[in-house]
Parts: C-alpha cells; structure tokens; sequence
C-alpha cells in the first residue's frame, strides 16, 4: 500500500510502489495469505511508519486513547494527527512528516508565540503554528508551500501563506481522515 512517505515523488511516476507492487527479493511474489493475527500485526506496523513513531511511543499513545472517552480506534488517530510534526505536515510547511519532524527538532517553528522543538507536542483547537522569521527563507519549507495547493488542505486547519502561519481550528473527525487505516485492527491486536 502506498504510504506516501517520500513526499512529492509519491504523486509522480518515480514511485517506488507504481512501478513494483510487491517486495524485493525472489520471494517478493509469493504467498499472499495472512493470519488475522498478521492483518492486525501489518496495519500497527502501517500505521507507525505512516507517522515515525516506535514501538514504545505508539503503544503509549494507545493507552492514553484507550483511557479517553469514546471509541478508542478514533481517539488514538485523533492523537496522531494532533502531534506537532503531523500538523507541520498537513499544513504545507514540509513535504513528509519526516522532514516536518527534523524542521522542528531544528527549531524552526513557534506554537504560540514560543519555540517548540519537540515533535510530539499535541495541539489544541485555537494553536497558532508559525514559522519563525529567520527561518522564512529555508528552501524546504518553501517548496513545500509552493506545492500545498496541490496535495490539499485539510478543513480542521488554516492556513496564511504569506504570513507562514498555520491555525488549528478544531480538532479532526475520523470521517474527514482520507488515510486507508483500519484502527479496528490495531484495537483488537492490542486488546489480547
């Protein structure tokens, strides 16, 4: 499945997963039947890779959805999508969320007014993400704006281009995640 996790390249040609659909390797095209232990197994290690996160640091997240009100599948995507590094890269201000997660560990960014440099910062409806001045003018960041019209904006998010300043406005709901997880499986794997 294509994860998106090359930014830009993933929308032309050049991806890996248009031009080979299966592993590398002599095995690549073989058995394709899995257990549902391995469908539950794949999509928590999906879902991971999708937002860089480890093992310590998903089943934590787990946990702090699984405590929340309401179903614990959603609360734990909401979670997700709430870290700093994701909203840089829902936002437009980088082209993966890897990327996203070395532009704030360089401090390039200020969550109301101060600097953060600590990707996994949840954010609140009403958070203010704005690019640091001396920071305006890096390459990266500005490509990836040159392309956000193109990759689209979420409707929980705002955005200003010109004042490279990006609003929180609510928090998002699971029908507006376009993203092919299924949290029903990573629930019941964690569950046993």
């Amino acid at each position: 499945m294509k994860l998106f996790l090359k930014g830009d390249r993933c929308f032309t040609d050049k991806c890996a997963f248009e031009r080979r659909a299966y592993p590398p390797g002599q095995h690549g095209q073989g058995r394709k039947k899995r257990s549902d232990y391995g469908d539950q197994l794949r999509e928590k290690q999906k879902v991971k890779r999708m937002y860089g996160l480890a093992e310590r640091q998903f089943r934590g997240y787990y946990r702090l959805a699984n405590r929340m009100k309401g179903v614990t599948g959603e609360n734990l995507l909401m979670l997700l999508e709430r870290r700093l590094d994701n909203m840089i890269y829902r936002l437009g201000f980088a082209s993966t969320r890897s990327e996203a997660r070395q532009l704030v560990r360089h401090r390039h960014f200020q969550v109301n007014g101060k600097t953060c440099n600590i990707p996994s910062a949840l954010l609140r409806p009403g958070d203010v993400v704005l690019v640091k001045e001396a920071s305006r003018k890096v390459a990266k960041i500005n490509d990836a704006l040159a392309a956000v019209d193109r990759r689209g904006l979420p409707t929980w998010l705002e955005l200003s281009k010109e004042e490279f300043k990006g609003t929180v406005k609510e928090l998002p709901v699971r029908e507006e995640l376009t993203l092919p997880i299924r949290e029903q499986l990573i629930v019941e794997l964690y569950s046993k």
